[in-house]
């Protein structure tokens, strides 16, 4: 989650100004737009900083580092293979790559061109779609399973039409799984340290956080919902919650992520996910 308050900017500064954080609503259309712009910016630092850790084909659900190889959220991982299966929010496709390596047949969506550019630098072979979560390109019962790594659903203002649009898409019996931001966490300022670890917000305040140009143009937005908000979701878009899973923070993880952190992914839950089933 990017809740980071920049600094402000000064006439001796150099490059254009930081964006303005704030808290304000942001409908649809400039959700969408923001955030495309966003990580075309941004892909090349982040998957410079990150992708060591994400791997090529690796499945990893968050900044903890429980992997899919271990947790099975989707199924054992031989009852993947023959299996088609969406990435929603893909990035460099990290995870379609570790599906394909079970066999199953992946398909990589992401709103981001560049991010897809970095699926091709990664290697080719993968089917890479881009397009808006919001309007699946695709036939109603195309897919066997779903999935998303903290990818699309905070972003979006509506996850109810997001999460139509899996149901539609997948066949009886799917399974849709993903992560994000654990909710709580929106009521601590986005920071690894102690600074990190009070109160300083409503949990229950549902204003978007937004980062605008000097225009008031958003250029990141991201969207925040309860607990109960987020599982209400779920069954309004037509899916069954089988299954909630808060990663706890592992031994071996001593790496700090934006806000996340062993201090506090010792202390609070940083990230939840959720295991959904289309009847």
């Amino acid at each position: 989650m990017s809740q980071e308050i920049h600094g402000t900017y000064s006439a001796e500064s150099a490059g254009p100004p930081e964006p303005e954080a704030t808290r304000r609503g942001a409908d649809e259309t400039e959700s969408s737009r923001a955030s495309r712009g966003w990580w075309d910016r941004n892909a090349d630092e982040y998957q410079s900083d990150h992708g060591g850790f994400l791997g090529d084909d690796r499945f990893v659900w968050g900044p903890e580092g429980l992997d899919e190889a271990d947790a099975a959220l989707l199924g054992p991982a031989a009852s993947l293979r023959g299996l088609d299966v969406l990435e929603i929010g893909a990035g460099a496709a990290q995870c379609s790559r570790w599906l394909a390596g079970q066999g199953a047949r992946p398909v990589a969506l992401d709103l981001s061109h560049r991010q897809l550019q970095h699926a091709l630098r990664i290697g080719e072979g993968l089917p890479l779609v881009e397009a808006d979560a919001g309007r699946l390109p695709f036939r109603d019962a195309s897919f066997d399973l779903a999935c998303s790594a903290y990818g699309a659903v905070p972003f979006v203002a509506d996850p109810v039409r997001v999460f139509r649009e899996v149901h539609r898409v997948l066949r009886p019996g799917g399974r849709w799984v993903f992560s994000v931001t654990h909710p709580i966490r929106w009521a601590f300022p986005d920071e690894p340290g102690p600074e990190g670890l009070s109160v300083a917000a409503s949990y229950f305040d549902r204003v978007p956080y937004v980062e605008q140009d000097e225009n008031g143009e958003a250029v990141y937005v991201e969207h925040h919902r309860t607990l109960g908000d987020r599982v209400r979701d779920v069954v309004a878009g037509g899916f069954r919650l089988v299954d909630l899973v808060e990663p706890e923070w592992p031994a071996w993880n001593d790496q700090e992520w934006g806000g996340w952190s062993p201090l506090r992914g010792n202390l609070i839950p940083g990230t939840a996910i959720f295991v959904c089933e289309r009847d």
